[in-house]
């Protein structure tokens, strides 16, 4: 059985880092730009006040697969929806498991009355580039001295 549920900081602490050091291993060819794992799980709590339903775990047969990270934040003056992690785990990606993380963020937005949303990418992730394009997001253009390529969709 496929479903979502939110991240349990405590329970799900070693994955949720371990997926997200494998989003910049992905990313980036190293994990080490991570940072503390203390600071990132500290993070996740602080957003998940404010959006609990944004942090959640893909789970098939009750093993995590996958894990989004969706938030609201202010960008140029108006609401966006923002993607902080798209992930799937290697053996799953390829298989439409990014297609259901994409259609949960969408939902995500709608409930929350949220028209565009965007993403930061490494340029030299290809295959999320290709994916990102596939389901309809242009890029608005690089960021942080090119480093990512701030991407943007159009909640429908």
């Amino acid at each position: 059985m496929l479903y979502f549920r939110e991240i349990d900081v405590v329970k799900d602490r070693s994955t949720i880092i371990e997926f997200r050091k494998d989003s910049f291993k992905v990313s980036f060819g190293d994990p080490s730009p991570f940072g503390e794992e203390e600071d990132y799980v500290q993070w996740v709590k602080e957003k998940m006040i404010d959006y609990p339903d944004g942090f959640v775990l893909l789970e098939l047969d009750h093993i995590p697969i996958g894990q989004v990270e969706l938030s609201i934040r202010s960008y140029e003056d108006r609401e966006i929806g923002y993607v902080h992690l798209y992930y799937i785990c290697e053996q799953y990606r390829g298989k439409g498991y990014g297609k259901l993380l994409h259609d949960y963020a969408i939902n995500f937005f709608k409930r929350n009355h949220i028209k565009e949303f965007h993403l930061r990418v490494s340029p030299t992730n290809k295959r999320a580039i290709q994916f990102y394009r596939k389901i309809g997001l242009d890029e608005i253009g690089p960021e942080l001295d090119g480093k990512v390529i701030r991407m943007r969709g159009i909640v429908s």
